[in-house]
């Protein structure tokens, strides 16, 4: 249960921020991050997590008062550009890469009935595919961490275009990515086990990205790939994505009650969330280097995470960042409860020095 705000004091309001495709312990798997969201939600009158954190394959935990918020658009809300207004409902349209098999499309669009079957989601009545294959290609830097490319970024933009001419209020993309024996056969069973980095996800922040950048509209992104081989030695952080033939019900969840991106300050209601809104961001301590966090007012609380290692190597020391470090997400729970109730973390500590 989400606790009410005393009267007198303004909403708690929370950002949880892992950076995607740079192989973090927690939150670099299929939705290993939730079970934080969901023990935020319930300290906080406002949580606001980006796909990477919410997004679990197959599997999603839609709570009222976590906003589902794009990456770029984080970026861009937490510099004080946009605004983020809440809303009931919005109608999601499916963008299928032309690239992706008759079968494996068709698992696609199976899923989007699934969803307006068993969620009552509404989605744009035809799925709408782009008018060339999009070719998507995977890259790894010398971090270590993955990122991508699109032959056909043109392609795409035509499609989300059409789709927001037919109405649509949120994209949900779906794009063919090379399967395991294509690529770097390593990389993804070091993945499936829990001891490498996501080789896709890079790639698929680059397909949100455009289209939020492009459009200021909802967009978050589901691959195609054939299914995998069973095998025994699966992580269950990695198990969410071995369920079935698509990972796209997730991404229709939190698409579902995304919220809209305010560009105009002329246009801004008072129900719109700002920057000034936000009273914390939790972050892994050596990936500090993130839009949000460089960009959010110096009044916010950054807790940083040591415990969620990465491949980065940016702390907050190194970027002149104040921050509160903890050691594990259980602690950033308490970090995020004692400065909700208007304590000074300090206090919890065995000793105080005195005052001088």
């Amino acid at each position: 249960m989400v606790p009410m705000t005393p009267p007198g004091q303004r909403p708690y309001t929370a950002i949880a921020v892992v950076p995607t495709g740079i192989g973090a312990r927690v939150g670099g798997y299929a939705g290993d991050a939730l079970p934080f969201v969901r023990a935020l939600a319930s300290v906080v009158d406002c949580a606001i997590a980006h796909p990477n954190v919410l997004n679990g394959a197959m599997l999603s935990w839609p709570l009222d008062n976590v906003l589902y918020v794009e990456g770029y658009g984080l970026d861009r809300f937490a510099a004080g550009d946009w605004a983020l207004r809440p809303v009931h409902r919005n109608t999601i349209a499916l963008v299928l890469d032309r690239a992706i098999e008759p079968a494996l499309q068709l698992r696609q669009r199976q899923a989007a009935d699934a969803a307006r079957a068993t969620w009552g989601l509404r989605l744009l009545p035809e799925a709408i595919v782009t008018d060339e294959p999009l070719g998507v290609e995977l890259r790894r830097s010398p971090s270590g961490a993955s990122w991508g490319t699109i032959a056909q970024p043109a392609s795409l933009l035509r499609a989300a275009d059409r789709a927001i001419q037919a109405g649509a209020s949120a994209i949900a993309v779906v794009a063919r990515f090379p399967d395991e024996g294509d690529g770097d056969h390593a990389a993804a069973e070091a993945y499936r086990q829990g001891k490498g980095v996501d080789p896709i996800a890079g790639a698929e922040a680059v397909i949100s990205h455009l289209i939020v950048r492009e459009f200021a509209i909802p967009c978050a992104h589901a691959p195609a790939l054939a299914p995998w081989d069973p095998s025994e030695t699966v992580d269950p952080r990695a198990a969410a994505e071995e369920l079935g033939h698509t990972f796209l019900p997730c991404v229709l969840a939190g698409l579902g009650r995304a919220p809209q991106f305010v560009m105009n300050r002329d246009r801004r209601e008072p129900g719109d969330l700002t920057a000034s809104a936000v009273d914390a961001i939790v972050v892994p301590a050596d990936a500090c280097g993130g839009g949000a966090v460089l960009s959010l007012p110096a009044t916010t609380e950054r807790i940083v995470v040591t415990g969620n290692a990465t491949q980065m190597n940016v702390p907050p020391e190194a970027l002149g960042l104040a921050a509160t470090p903890v050691r594990s997400y259980l602690e950033a729970i308490g970090a995020i409860a004692v400065h909700r109730a208007g304590l000074d973390l300090h206090t919890f500590q065995h000793s105080l020095h005195p005052l001088h």
